[in-house]
């Protein structure tokens, strides 16, 4: 027989049961983790600083053998992208910083896929006609990459993509193909948060390079990069949308971001013609240890 103190911790311990079964439902499925609300470019940045020295050079040897941390930048950035996630990348800033470090990421994969080359225009087309087409097509137009989800081009990738859809001819100081000629590939991946700080930084370090633009007042000429020459139209358009009252010329868009030096010599040689200097398209590798 149960007494009655023995009934009553029964009768609670019951109810206890009951209401913790009518309260707790069903097992569930843990749930999709949610999406990030920005875009990390971490580990293109940990390959930067170690493969990058500080003239902008790579070290293609040594990331042909340890290229962990590339390999899943370059995935991460074929999964996911403004236009496929949009959510991920909420401010301007954050949709160019992407798109710029796509593409001097795949730069470096596709070099890295013909390695080892002495330049990019040694990366020919294939099929019984590609002699018809101009050196770097093979790099530039017939290499493809994945990016959120969908294939493109290095060449549609800036001209389709980046050019068409952002009025910042800065990127020109960003953008790296792989080659001497191109603006130094900085040690560092580009960011939303800190986009403005950084473009500055490269536009004056291009520019203080005498190689990319100087002048000679003694023969009249401002010798300036070819890239002034292949997109004259985005330096000088956006002169005429921004700063109407400068004058839509190169020469105004460089005296816009000149240092003091080159500030000089533009102001010794006024009247003077622009010519451009030859592209070096040699690759942009460290060189070799010595023996």
């Amino acid at each position: 027989m149960i007494s009655p103190a023995r009934r009553l911790l029964l009768l609670l311990t019951l109810a206890t049961t009951l209401f913790a079964c009518t309260t707790v439902g069903p097992p569930t499925l843990d749930p999709e983790p949610p999406t990030p609300m920005t875009f990390s470019h971490d580990d293109f940045d940990a390959f930067l600083r170690r493969m990058v020295d500080t003239e902008g050079r790579v070290d293609y040897a040594a990331a042909a053998a340890d290229r962990a941390d590339l390999d899943r930048y370059l995935a991460a950035l074929a999964a996911r992208s403004p236009d496929s996630h949009p959510e991920v990348f909420p401010h301007e800033h954050d949709r160019l910083a992407y798109w710029i470090n796509a593409y001097n990421a795949s730069a470096i994969a596709l070099v890295l896929r013909e390695y080892p080359i002495a330049g990019v225009r040694d990366v020919r087309p294939l099929g019984p006609f590609s002699f018809l087409l101009p050196k770097g097509a093979g790099f530039f137009l017939l290499r493809r990459v994945v990016l959120g989800g969908k294939s493109t081009t290095l060449y549609g990738l800036e001209n389709v993509v980046i050019r068409r859809r952002f009025d910042e001819p800065r990127i020109h100081f960003a953008l790296n193909c792989a080659s001497i000629g191109c603006p130094r590939l900085p040690a560092e991946a580009f960011e939303g948060a800190r986009l403005e700080t950084q473009l500055a930084r490269e536009t004056t370090r291009f520019l203080a390079e005498r190689r990319n633009a100087h002048a000679r007042p003694d023969e009249r000429e401002i010798a300036l990069s070819s890239i002034f020459d292949w997109f004259e139209d985005d330096f000088t358009g956006w002169l005429e949308r921004r700063h109407p009252g400068r004058g839509s010329t190169l020469e105004a868009y460089v005296r816009l971001h000149a240092g003091d030096e080159l500030a000089r010599e533009l102001d010794a040689c006024a009247d003077c013609d622009v010519v451009f200097v030859p592209y070096d398209w040699g690759l942009n590798a460290q060189p070799a240890p010595a023996p």
